[in-house]
Formats: structure tokens, C-alpha cells, sequence
């Protein structure tokens, strides 16, 4: 009897134990992560746990050739695995149980914390008593456009048949008005379309085979308009929607810059050698006729990106200086490349409000891009702490494919904060049958001009993701996992 006694004692405490592990985490790497965090032998830990989950990868992932009679084991090789093996592109088993521990305590902490600080609701922007323009089609998909802009997004999820209402006749709809744009160090032609609809115009400068040269600066670079409908299609597959709805069009230079733009402009007009139309305009760079943009005779395509709210008119925007600016020059380096305590020294991090939390998603959103000239940003002045920043200017993107530059991502590792929503959506990408670049190309076939983006380019968004994954992990590794991963309710 006491036997028997003793053993159901046994079960008893098992089963307590049992239930306990279960609902604390469901892997080893956790609980000795955070027991260890503060430990200096935190780091050599994970580094054995990651090693014991590619051993067991090995194992379990064998791949036998035709004709293989040695029987030795051989990893998967993740460029020509296919599916979710592909797109986790060695993200190891352990730093996925990592952050998806990580995720799991912030949707917990954030439960609890939104019962005792609710986050302000979305509103819509508030327009100036002069609304709009008098040649403004009040029934036109960009009026909607505007009228829909809230505190949380540019357009929200629901709008998407009225976006691709906008982007149809940012391609197609007739050209009436043309005038160069001030401001800026390349040429911008500020358009508008026959049902009022306002919109800027790059136009393409090279081939989509012409990258950013490995000697060039990133502050010398050129525009590509490829890279503006890219930025575009990119933001609204993560969820961030904060890049103005932005088309590919081909232009007829005679019938639609020539004709209509100003005496000045028509100076800058000339026939190539080669009996190509071309055009050069005035600005600070790139404006001369070695830069010349040329038609094919005369048509040449570009990117048309919608017009946001006029700021004296409509609705006014605040610009600020990036803090993680950089120098623009090729012998001085700003102060957070110098400074890794940037952040923490600057008391970045201490800062209220969603500000920090949207930065550290324009930084991943510029890394996955390649983007290294985000010198400012923009937001909506009505909406006070509340605003985001908007994504413009996103020209000098997806210019090199074999070159991740990881200092573009320096407000995630040097604040080590991160928003749970976009951890979540990044997650998804490594472990979906269907990576990011499946989903840019499938986006992207939208668009009216062919190959946006060439493979190279999409391959490499495949192989940026886990990158920003790994980061997260280097600094859930040694960090408090509420402090790091953040559900702010956006």
C-alpha cells in the first residue's frame, strides 16, 4: 500500500511538472536563456544549443543522390531546397525557438498592458478649410486616397480595390499638366492626370542591369524609378503601408512632357546622336545632357508616385533629421558609427510613444530594400506624437543584390527594440511555404512595366530576412525579452 502510495505521488509531481514546462515554453533554449541572460557564459550557451539543432538538422534533413553508394549524410542545401526549407535560408532551429518565445511572452506582456494603457484610437487626418483644388474630381481614387489616410497607415487593408483603382490610372490616365518639382538633388517631374489626380514622375535613367558600381558612394548614386515601385510593393507586403501608392507608366516624351511643360524645361529638350528624344531638366546633380533621360524614340518609362495632401493647402507635414543619419561625406563618419552606445547615450531609447518602435520598421524596411539615403522623414503634423513617419524617396534602393549592408539596420542592434507585429511578419516569411520574394514577384506582376525587379534582387530579400532575424536573436540573447520585442498595439 505504501507502494503504491509513493508511485501515485510520483505521477502526481510529474504531471505538475509536466503541465508547468508546457505552458512556460515548449523548448530547452528558453528557460536556460533566461536563466542565463545576465550570465557571461549566456553567449557560449546558445552557440552549443544552436550547434546541437544543426547536428540534428543534419540528421534529419538527409538528401541522397542518384547514384550515392557511400551512404554519408549530407545537409540540404538551402539554394536549391524548395518551400519553407528554402526561404529559412540558415535561420537555425534554436534561433527560431528563440524568437518565438520571445513572441510569445510579448503577446502576453501586451495583453496585460493594454488593459491598463489602451492605445490611441485611429483617426483620420484632418484637412485644412481649403480642402482641395477646384480642378479636383471629388469622386477620383486619389481623393479617396486622401480622405482615408488615419494615424495608423496611408490606406488600410480594406481600401486595396481602390488602390489598385489609383495605381490602373497612375499608368493610364491622360497626362494635362507637367512642371519640374523644386527641391531635391535629381530630376522630379510633378504631374498631373486629366481627373485631377497629382502625382510625381521619375523617369528611368539606366537599365535594370545597371546596379550601384562597388566604388560609388551611396550619397552619389543614382535614382532608379524601379526601385520606387519596389519600395512601394514592399511596404504594403509587410504591413507597414506608409510608401504612397506608386506605379510604372510609360511616358511619351513628345505628347506629354514637350508639349506641356514650360519654356525653361523645353531648353533642356534635344535629339540624341542615335535620333532619341531626350531631356535633361535642372537640378543639382545628374541635370546636364551626359545625364540626359532618352526615349526609345520618344517613349521612356518611369515611376509615378501619388501626390500626398498639399502641406500648405491641405494638411501640413513636420520634416526631421534621421538619427541614425549618415555623414554624406567620404571622410567623416556620423556620430551613432562611432558610438555603440548611440542609443542608450542619446537616451533614445527612453523616449514615449510609438516614435522609437517606427524608426526601428523603416530601418528593416530600408535593410530588406538596400536603401542607405534616409537622411529625413516626414510625418503629418495634425497627428502630433501620434504620426508615423512616410516612407518618400525611396530612389536609391535595390541597387546592389550581393551586398547586405548591416549598419542600415543600427536602431534595431544598437536599441535592440523591435515591434511585435513586425517580428511576427517576418517570422512568417522564413517559415511559409510562400518566402518574400514569391510574394513580391506575384505583387509586382501587377504592375504595367515588365521584371521591376530582376532575381537577383528578389533573391536577395530572401536572404535578407533572416538576417534581421538573427540580429533580433543576438540581442534576445543577452536582453530582457519585454524590454526587446514591444506590442505597442500597431
Amino acid at each position: 500500500m505504501k507502494l503504491l502510495h509513493r508511485v501515485a505521488s510520483v505521477v502526481f509531481v510529474c504531471s505538475i511538472f509536466s503541465i508547468f514546462w508546457f505552458f512556460t515554453t515548449n523548448n530547452k533554449d528558453y528557460t536556460i536563456c533566461r536563466q542565463l541572460e545576465n550570465s557571461s557564459s549566456s553567449f557560449a550557451y546558445i552557440r552549443a544549443i544552436s550547434s546541437e539543432a544543426d547536428e540534428e538538422e543534419w540528421e534529419e534533413e538527409e538528401e541522397e543522390e542518384d547514384g550515392d553508394k557511400s551512404g554519408h549524410r549530407r545537409k540540404r542545401d538551402p539554394d536549391t531546397a524548395s518551400g519553407a526549407g528554402a526561404a529559412v535560408n540558415n535561420l537555425s532551429n534554436s534561433e527560431y525557438r528563440l524568437i518565438q518565445s520571445a513572441i510569445w511572452r510579448a503577446s502576453v506582456h501586451g495583453a496585460a498592458a493594454a488593459s491598463a494603457s489602451s492605445v490611441p484610437p485611429e483617426r483620420r487626418l484632418h484637412f485644412k478649410p481649403k480642402r482641395f483644388y477646384p480642378s479636383d474630381d471629388m469622386n477620383s481614387s486619389w481623393v479617396s486616397f486622401k480622405l482615408q489616410i488615419n494615424s495608423r497607415h496611408l490606406y488600410s487593408e480594406s481600401s486595396d480595390s481602390r488602390i489598385s483603382e489609383l495605381l490602373n490610372n497612375l499608368a493610364s490616365l491622360p497626362i494635362v499638366r507637367v512642371r519640374q518639382k523644386e527641391g531635391g538633388s535629381q530630376l522630379k517631374l510633378a504631374v498631373t492626370l486629366i481627373d485631377g489626380t497629382k502625382a510625381i514622375f521619375k523617369p528611368m535613367r539606366l537599365s535594370r542591369e545597371v546596379g550601384t558600381l562597388p566604388n560609388q558612394f551611396y550619397f552619389s548614386d543614382f535614382e532608379r524609378h524601379v526601385a520606387e515601385i519596389a519600395a512601394f510593393h514592399l511596404d504594403r507586403i509587410l504591413g507597414f503601408r506608409r510608401v504612397p501608392p506608386t506605379a510604372g507608366r510609360y511616358v511619351n516624351i513628345t505628347q506629354d512632357i514637350k508639349r506641356l511643360a514650360g519654356a525653361d524645361f523645353q531648353k533642356t529638350i534635344f535629339i540624341s546622336p542615335d535620333g532619341n528624344l531626350c531631356f535633361h531638366g535642372r537640378c543639382s546633380y545628374y541635370c546636364d545632357t551626359g545625364h540626359a533621360f532618352c526615349g526609345s524614340p520618344d517613349i521612356i518609362e518611369g515611376s509615378m508616385a501619388t501626390y500626398l495632401p498639399h502641406v500648405d493647402y491641405e494638411a501640413g507635414r513636420t520634416t526631421f533629421r534621421n538619427p541614425w543619419r549618415r555623414s554624406y561625406s567620404k571622410l567623416r563618419k556620423a556620430q551613432w558609427e562611432k558610438d555603440p552606445d548611440f542609443c542608450r547615450n542619446e537616451t533614445l531609447i527612453t523616449r514615449q510613444g510609438r516614435w522609437l518602435n517606427d524608426l526601428v520598421d523603416l530601418a528593416v524596411f530600408d535593410f530588406l530594400a538596400g536603401n542607405l539615403d534616409r537622411h529625413h522623414y516626414e510625418t503629418f503634423r495634425d497627428f502630433k506624437e501620434n504620426g508615423y513617419p512616410i516612407a518618400l524617396d525611396n530612389g536609391r534602393g535595390f541597387g546592389r543584390s550581393d551586398r547586405d549592408d548591416i549598419s542600415i539596420l543600427a536602431p534595431l542592434y544598437q536599441c535592440c527594440r523591435i515591434r511585435l507585429s513586425t517580428l511576427e511578419t517576418l517570422l512568417r516569411f522564413v517559415r511559409s511555404s510562400v518566402p518574400l520574394s514569391d510574394r513580391m514577384r506575384r505583387s509586382l506582376a501587377n504592375d504595367r512595366l515588365p521584371n521591376v525587379l530582376l532575381e537577383p534582387h528578389l533573391r536577395a530579400l530572401d536572404r535578407r530576412v533572416p538576417t534581421v532575424l538573427r540580429t533580433v536573436h543576438k540581442c534576445l540573447v543577452f536582453g530582457d525579452f519585454e524590454d526587446i520585442v514591444v506590442d505597442d498595439g500597431y
